[in-house]
């Protein structure tokens, strides 16, 4: 009797997922930063070790029009499919949604049947997105309850409230916004959940009029940029708490909870404090029916000279770390940080999240530092540790250097030359750079990665 079966790449827990094959091509968004009327691609790139194209871009699909700015994007469908309330369990992973940052046009693009040839099947135009929801500037996409969630930085004018619409995800028809009772909550980023309890949480940047040109330093030294996240009933669809780091605490951005649903916590990065130019991790909890956060981990500025500091940072002569991107492993034992600022990037076992552990570091590019590759050390880089992702096993991290356009051009003025790396991370802690894969990107910047059937940030699951 012919049995119609789920996805095979969508598991119940992290602990089964982990088990995995491994992935063999990554997609990655690739940004055209050359106003030169060429458009964003997104790629496709061999991550076979045993393939003789191993660490190269083999598939490659055009965006059909300019100035997109492709930023965060993922799958239609995913794990969290599985949960016994989802409505769609039989859903497919095979379409990536790719929202353009600065457009506010969305993409679909078709990943099968030959993963190193996608195609765009359907582009929504930023119009429909304003009419149905109210908002602009598509940010992070999550499958998630219901369909597929996206954020937005702010309103059709470019002020806020940023919020999170939501996607059919076999039609990529678009729903509606998703807040019912929003609260205090004004500035949008990230989001995601815990599907076991019922619970979102959303973290701050700033609306599009405060980013788009780049810093504002007049908005950053008032404390203007976020330091908040909110907590949010994720089926009543209503703001619960807001928890506020302090002014002093700016641009509270990426958020990654626990993968097993029992575990009623999560880590945060905060890019920046007025205080002293540290960069922080936070994690978030749950006591008592009610959350918190607590600061756990602080990386410290680097003095530097000024002379080798762009105009923005010659005033404080010192290189702030600038945490973009955090990543956690299925395991919940190690989170990954990227520091772009100083171009390091740390692992922590965070077996004990409220008493983290340093267990790896190394350094590629840097404002200052501009540490080589050793596929070729001789040759300095720029850019640093950005966008991370980790596989499904723990075993593998890779990662671009590319922040976002017009910060780019403040944090590193002689022009971002893009490249894409990966690390090979031990069981037991440590991690070293693979000296065999080290991708340039050219003209275009590389920025999100997405792992062929999962990663250690598309996913969530119900059940541990």
């Amino acid at each position: 009797m012919e049995l119609w079966r789920p996805d095979p790449t969508f598991y119940p827990s992290p602990r089964m997922a982990m088990q995995a094959p491994a992935e063999k091509v990554a997609f990655v968004a690739m940004l055209n930063a050359a106003n030169n009327g060429r458009p964003d691609a997104l790629g496709v790139v061999d991550v076979d070790p045993a393939s003789r194209t191993y660490g190269e871009i083999v598939g490659r699909v055009d965006m059909p029009n300019p100035g997109d700015e492709l930023h965060h994007f993922g799958w239609n469908a995913c794990s969290a499919c599985l949960c016994p309330y989802m409505p769609h369990p039989h859903t497919e992973r095979r379409y990536l949604v790719v929202p353009g940052i600065k457009s506010s046009r969305i993409h679909i693009v078709d990943t099968k049947p030959d993963p190193r040839k996608p195609k765009i099947v359907k582009v929504i135009e930023p119009k429909v997105l304003a009419e149905r929801t109210g908002y602009s500037r598509p940010h992070t996409v999550h499958c998630g309850p219901e369909g597929i969630f996206c954020s937005a930085l702010g309103s059709v004018t470019g002020d806020g409230p940023g919020g999170i619409f939501v996607m059919d995800p076999e039609s990529f028809e678009i729903l509606g916004k998703w807040e019912i009772e929003r609260g205090p909550q004004y500035l949008a980023y990230d989001f995601f959940w815990h599907l076991g309890l019922d619970t979102m949480i959303t973290s701050e940047w700033g609306t599009p009029n405060m980013v788009e040109t780049g810093l504002n330093p007049d908005i950053l030294l008032k404390g203007g940029y976020g330091h908040s996240i909110h907590v949010w009933d994720l089926r009543k669809r209503k703001h619960m708490q807001a928890l506020d780091l302090g002014a002093e605490q700016q641009m509270a951005l990426e958020l990654r909870p626990a993968h097993d649903p029992s575990r009623a916590y999560g880590f945060l990065g905060v890019v920046v404090s007025l205080k002293d130019l540290s960069a922080s991790v936070w994690v978030w909890h749950r006591e008592n029916g009610k959350w918190d956060v607590k600061k756990v981990i602080e990386i410290p500025a680097e003095p530097a000279d000024p002379d080798k500091l762009p105009p923005l940072l010659k005033g404080f002569k010192a290189v702030p770390p600038l945490i973009s991107d955090i990543n956690l492993s299925l395991d919940d034992r190690f989170l990954y940080i990227s520091c772009w600022g100083t171009g390091e990037f740390l692992q922590y076992d965070v077996s004990d999240p409220f008493h983290p552990k340093k267990t790896g570091s190394v350094h590629l590019g840097g404002i200052v530092r501009r540490a080589g590759h050793p596929k070729n050390p001789g040759v300095p880089l720029n850019g640093g540790p950005q966008m991370v992702e980790v596989s499904r096993d723990g075993r593998r991290v890779y990662f671009t250097n590319s922040l976002y356009s017009p910060w780019d051009a403040q944090f590193y003025p002689d022009g971002i030359k893009s490249w894409m790396v990966k690390l090979d991370a031990k069981p037991e802690g440590g991690m070293a750079i693979d000296p065999k894969f080290f991708l340039e990107f050219g003209d275009l910047r590389g920025h999100q990665v997405r792992l062929e059937g999962g990663d250690a940030s598309s996913d969530s699951y119900c059940y541990s």
